[in-house]
């Protein structure tokens, strides 16, 4: 049966319904790749949000929709990663240059810059040498330091699998305890947004084995936390077997006058585990450092 144009029009209305709130969602040329980002909230003072590895600027869902209430909301996709652009290199400090032209590009000026464990990598290097732009720096479950050796092979294992095959269910499945809490994991209740979540990682392509190899072949930025001066609040979740609280602790110690935050309960992706308690600490730390 042939439908006429209306009724596939009243269809899609109503599967999709016109949401004025809406924003569109584009792309912008930064650093020579395409990167795609979310745009939300209007201010005078702006928040980006960058994301972890095998993510995308969705893991900051709960973030990104309390904070465009009193923020202008940047949330972007990193190179090869999301909706971005894959196109390499994936080095730590091509991706960092990549975040500075998306601040300079869309003339965002000094900003509230959130990152976790990748973005946290970038937020570093950002921090360190583009002052410039940074307002105040926000670091989650992240390291200053070189993957550790003993990581490396377990993820040249889980990455050479990915290369052939994709993020099969039995890669999944050994990411998932690398990526969230073991106390979150075996929560009932929790049932559904691991699945979500799972699903997501799933959803990566095999392009995203330059990411990962960028991430576990990292270069150290130690001596470079002396020259971080903005404010800068550190979290991280008790739970987290990535990047361990001892990390977090040693980044601390080496910016000046940094703020630590441990989050129980949490792993290493506390604001999906943890968005209510992640919230209320972001917006205190905002609340601080206008």
């Amino acid at each position: 049966m042939r439908m006429g144009r209306s009724a596939v029009l009243s269809i899609f209305f109503l599967t999709y319904p016109y949401n004025p709130k809406s924003r569109e969602m584009p792309f912008i040329e930064a650093n020579g790749v395409k990167l795609f980002y979310e745009e939300r909230g209007k201010s005078p003072d702006t928040l980006v949000f960058s994301h972890g590895l095998l993510w995308s600027h969705k893991m900051f869902s709960s973030q990104i929709e309390q904070f465009s209430k009193s923020y202008r909301v940047i949330a972007y996709d990193h190179r090869g990663q999301g909706q971005s652009e894959s196109k390499g290199p994936y080095d730590m400090d091509t991706i960092a240059s990549d975040a500075a032209a998306l601040i300079e590009n869309l003339g965002l000026g000094k900003v509230h810059f959130a990152g976790l464990s990748m973005g946290g990598f970038v937020g570093m290097r950002l921090a360190a040498r583009r002052p410039d732009l940074i307002k105040s720096l926000i670091l989650m479950e992240t390291s200053a330091n070189a993957e550790p050796v003993e990581n490396l092979p377990k993820y040249k294992t889980l990455n050479g699998i990915v290369k052939w095959l994709g993020v099969i269910p039995p890669v999944a499945s050994k990411v998932m305890p690398i990526m969230f809490a073991e106390s979150w994991l075996t929560n009932p209740s929790n049932t559904a947004e691991i699945k979500h979540w799972k699903k997501e990682l799933m959803a990566n392509k095999k392009s995203i084995t330059g990411p990962v190899e960028g991430v576990i072949y990292r270069k150290g930025v130690e001596d470079e936390l002396s020259k971080i001066t903005c404010p800068t609040l550190i979290m991280v979740g008790d739970e987290d077997v990535a990047t361990k609280p001892e990390k977090a602790k040693f980044i601390q110690m080496g910016i000046g006058n940094a703020t630590l935050h441990r989050i129980p309960g949490a792993g290493h992706s506390s604001c999906i585990e943890k968005p209510e308690v992640v919230n209320q600490l972001l917006a205190d730390w905002l609340k601080a450092n206008p």
